[in-house]
């Protein structure tokens, strides 16, 4: 589904998997757009003090959250669990935010950056870079209630 490029603003984007959370953020005239390192996915959720901390040293201003939806737009498992992350950190920040179809974001990362996969979260980070350029050209715009159909 095409939107419309939203309007300008300075936007967080992660990549969220089992194990860790790809980080990408972008300037709010969306010239730029770089990487943070990834962050391990912890069960009681302590990733959020980084995560909130990057929001205040970024000045960033709402956030997206990519859903790696199957190739015919269908929800997969992890798709669901990154919807239930987005929802919680929305709940979390107060910051307005939306998903964003993810489909192959993965494979795009070593295609386009020529990173492999490790441990370290590269990958992850640069999924996350792949996914806030897709926003940007695409859209939604953010949505500051949890609930809207947005996928």
């Amino acid at each position: 589904m095409k939107y419309g490029r939203p309007k300008n603003k300075s936007i967080l984007s992660l990549d969220v998997g089992t194990k860790r959370i790809g980080l990408a953020y972008c300037d709010s005239l969306f010239i730029t757009v770089n990487i943070l390192p990834a962050l391990k996915r912890e069960k009681n959720n302590k990733e959020l003090i980084t995560i909130k901390s990057h929001i205040k040293d970024l000045n960033l201003t709402g956030f997206i959250v990519g859903l790696p939806l199957d190739d015919k737009g269908k929800m997969t498992s992890q798709a669901l669990d990154c919807k239930t992350y987005g929802e919680f950190l929305f709940n979390e920040l107060k910051l307005p935010f939306s998903f964003v179809n993810e489909h192959s974001s993965t494979w795009e990362s070593i295609n386009k950056f020529g990173v492999r996969k490790d441990k370290s979260g590269l990958i992850d980070s640069y999924s996350a870079k792949v996914i806030l350029e897709q926003w940007i050209l695409e859209g939604p715009e953010l949505k500051g209630l949890v609930g809207n159909k947005q996928i």
